[in-house]
């Protein structure tokens, strides 16, 4: 198939893009590059440096023909989101509305987004949490995420657009930015502790997370373009697990015994989150494989190999 992989170049969309090259698809990738980066890009896709806001897309729609987007491109700082909401409506909201305006005039089969379950939910009231528990997002990026998915909705009911939006738990693995605004926890960790650099947990370290490995991320995304599917799924373990306890797993890989060193909370970060699996198990055959001890090790091999 020939498929539009937004973000192409950032930590989920290029691990994304190498297995569809390997499945044959035809891919091309748009990306600013913000925060993704040009040695991330497969060199068998066609990359477009372009933000997701720009009307040029439409030129690109024109030349490449996709029948599927893989839209993964956002802006992913909370902390920016709360300071900037302006920007983060924008980026993320008109962005994606640019997209689907140009999948509503070239006729685009498929729309896969890549939503977020931790902070649409917000502090949820049944963990495991399953899609239909109401939705409260503490900050304007869950809230943005939540709204991507409602004119996706629209976008099916007016246009016949099929969707699937994938409510990620968090995200992790090789390549993931290292970026403290934009970076995932567990890679800052990683690659503090192997620069013998000091890791800050932001309050004390009792806030819970569902930690998902990106190589099930990427098979749920295989399973949402197979499927004929159209909704909002879940993409988590169901299990949680505290900062600290992720923090004392990998010193434990790296044998290591540096002392525990806390912050400020975040400000609108969600406190306990963990994902109810069910829905996509069932309507999607999909699920998670690496548990996070073997996924934990993957990833700091990886650092320690790329450091």
């Amino acid at each position: 198939m020939r498929i539009l992989v937004t973000g192409g170049a950032g930590f989920i969309g290029s691990h994304l893009v190498d297995v569809l090259i390997k499945n044959k698809h035809k891919v091309c990738i748009i990306d600013n590059l913000s925060t993704g980066l040009k040695e991330n890009v497969n060199q068998k896709a066609t990359f477009y440096n372009l933000d997701i806001r720009d009307k040029k897309i439409l030129e690109i729609f024109k030349k490449e023909k996709p029948e599927v987007i893989f839209h993964v491109a956002a802006q992913i700082n909370l902390k920016k989101s709360i300071e900037d909401p302006f920007l983060d409506a924008d980026i993320n909201i008109l962005g994606s509305l640019n997209l689907l305006e140009c999948c509503k005039k070239y006729g685009v089969k498929k729309f896969i987004f890549s939503s977020s379950g931790g902070a649409i939910y917000g502090e949820a009231k049944i963990i495991p949490t399953p899609e239909e528990h109401p939705t409260h997002p503490t900050s304007p990026y869950g809230l943005t995420k939540l709204a991507i998915e409602k004119y996706l909705d629209i976008y099916h009911q007016q246009h016949g657009l099929n969707f699937i939006a994938l409510r990620y738990a968090n995200v992790y693995g090789p390549r993931q930015n290292i970026n403290p605004e934009v970076g995932g926890v567990i890679a800052i960790f990683v690659q503090n502790l192997l620069e013998n650099k000091p890791c800050i947990i932001n309050g004390d370290g009792t806030q819970t997370c569902d930690y998902v490995y990106i190589d099930d991320v990427v098979n749920a995304n295989l399973s949402a373009l197979k499927s004929n599917a159209v909704g909002v799924y879940n993409v988590g373990t169901g299990i949680e697990t505290s900062v600290n306890q992720i923090f004392k797993s990998i010193i434990m890989f790296l044998k290591l015994s540096p002392k525990k060193m806390y912050g400020p909370p975040i400000k609108g970060e969600v406190q306990k989150s963990a994902l109810d699996w069910k829905k996509i198990r069932k309507e999607l055959r999909w699920r998670p494989k690496i548990d996070l001890d073997k996924g934990l090790k993957l990833t700091v091999d990886w650092f320690k190999n790329n450091n």
